[in-house]
């Protein structure tokens, strides 16, 4: 694991918590180190801090991509707005993260990014598709046919969650281990809300129905994209 980090109390912890769960970890305090570090090593995944000396985050994460290097990034930052993290997505991020957080939910993300970068066979497609919708997993777009759709980030983990398992019923406390963290202390019926807003966004302007409900279980995909 590369935890990249210009200051240092949150680089420690980060790294003392990362090598107690387990993990390796090498810690970088500048944009130029991370970009050598994450370009000769093949980490797990890397903590990239979006305001670094040298070099920030965005660039490093734009310039990693451009190399070819996949391996899953979360991008960490005080800075906290939409246009933030859409930019942070559009360079090649995986997750974001807004400072302060919590470690355990940090540690439940970055597990998740690891575990779907293992299962994803080397030279695998980057997309998920069914019928004419199409979801690009790197840059995190989704288009309907030649209709690009804005997604907030929660409506589009869920939906590459249910997209993964296409044909399969997902359980609702499935969804909320995809799209928000195993630490989620919040109401569970929030599934429900951003289904409903996937279905108003992929769905009923193309005159779709892809997303099933199965009452009393969760719901399922049409693997045709409905």
């Amino acid at each position: 694991m590369l935890v990249v980090d210009d200051e240092v109390g949150i680089a420690e912890a980060l790294r003392r918590g990362l090598t107690a769960d387990g993990y390796t970890v090498d810690v970088a305090d500048n944009g130029l180190d991370a970009l050598w570090l994450a370009s000769e090593h093949p980490y797990a995944a890397i903590v990239l801090d979006l305001m670094l000396p040298g070099m920030n985050g965005y660039k490093v994460c734009a310039e990693l991509r451009e190399r070819g290097v996949e391996t899953p990034i979360l991008m960490l930052t005080a800075k906290d707005g939409e246009y933030d993290e859409v930019e942070g997505f559009e360079t090649g991020a995986d997750d974001y993260m807004t400072k302060p957080f919590s470690y355990p939910v940090l540690l439940a993300r970055l597990q998740r990014l690891v575990a779907r970068s293992a299962g994803r066979p080397a030279g695998a497609d980057e997309s998920l598709q069914a019928g004419d919708l199409v979801v690009e997993l790197r840059g995190r777009r989704v288009r309907r046919g030649d209709t690009a759709l804005e997604l907030s980030p929660k409506a589009f983990d869920v939906l590459v969650a249910l997209m993964e398992r296409a044909g399969a019923v997902v359980s609702k406390a499935e969804l909320l281990a995809a799209a928000w963290d195993h630490a989620f202390e919040g109401d569970p019926n929030i599934v429900e809300v951003y289904v409903s807003r996937l279905r108003s966004e992929i769905d009923q302007p193309f005159g779709r129905r892809s997303i099933e409900t199965v009452r009393g279980v969760g719901y399922r995909f049409d693997p045709h994209g409905g």
